[in-house]
């Protein structure tokens, strides 16, 4: 199809997404159908292909707000490598490099320097330890957390050959999470305060090679579960590292702060 919209196509460590700058409500006036324009342009092979379509809109409350459309059309919070894209994209625009970024997560802090970003995101909630999951004729430990957008992370020996695709669909529809559902992340421990991270996203309905709330709520909760202490580094499946920073005071986790690099792919016009 035939939109008439210049975009702009960024990642975050192997998570990709197409920025579309509405920030003078040009766009807003067409009343354009962005559920359908994800759904159309972010299928891989078939068009630009992406994790997700990213609307920065004009805000009375911050620099700009940021809307994320996942693939299938759903829009959701938050997107913590979202928000490192649009932060990036933002700083070489020209709109400053200390930012304030309104989400459906609340209004978040991006510093662009280079091109790394850091993101103060939003205090963790809603958590839960140990839930023991039915999984077919199985039973996993695993552990609930809302990092701007609820996430499971579920601890494994074999990461490499983990069936992350299969195992993290039936935990995202698990009827404990229903009706949203949740995202799937599994993590092995690989040393002091580090480990790796694959993660099931929904919206996509597949595995990513990064996830920025996934790798926040891993970190998180490895620091509850007493395996690691800020900050914490976490290997990406794009072989990326991101770096987590909080605060951990009688249980309650503080002082969130996401950091890794971006890049902006191309521009174009669709």
């Amino acid at each position: 199809m035939r939109y008439n919209i210049c975009f702009t196509k960024a990642v975050a460590s192997g998570n990709d997404f197409i920025i579309i700058d509405d920030r003078s409500g040009e766009l807003g006036a067409r009343s354009l159908d962005y559920p359908e324009i994800a759904r159309d342009l972010c299928r891989r092979r078939l068009s630009i292909g992406a994790d997700g379509l990213l609307v920065l809109e004009d805000s009375d409350k911050a620099a700009f707000r940021m809307r994320v459309i996942n693939p299938d059309g759903s829009e959701v919070d938050m997107c913590a490598n979202g928000i490192r894209c649009s932060a990036y994209y933002a700083a070489n625009t020209g709109w400053g490099e200390d930012l304030t970024i309104e989400t459906g997560a609340g209004i978040l802090n991006a510093t662009v320097s280079g091109n790394a970003v850091k993101v103060k995101m939003s205090d963790p909630r809603d958590i839960r330890l140990k839930i023991n999951l039915g999984i077919g004729p199985s039973m996993v430990t695993a552990h609930y957390i809302n990092t701007g957008v609820p996430h499971v992370v579920h601890f494994v020996n074999d990461l490499e050959g983990y069936e992350v695709k299969r195992i993290g669909r039936k935990i995202r529809e698990h009827t404990l999470f229903a009706p949203e559902g949740t995202n799937a992340d599994f993590i092995t421990d690989t040393g002091a305060n580090s480990a790796s991270v694959r993660t099931y996203e929904r919206g996509v309905e597949d595995e990513t090679l990064a996830c920025g709330t996934g790798v926040v709520a891993s970190a998180v909760i490895m620091g509850l579960l007493g395996y690691a202490s800020s900050p914490v580094k976490i290997r990406t499946r794009s072989g990326d590292m991101l770096t987590v920073h909080y605060r951990m005071s009688g249980g309650k986790v503080t002082d969130v702060y996401l950091e890794g690099t971006a890049s902006i792919v191309c521009e174009g016009k669709v």
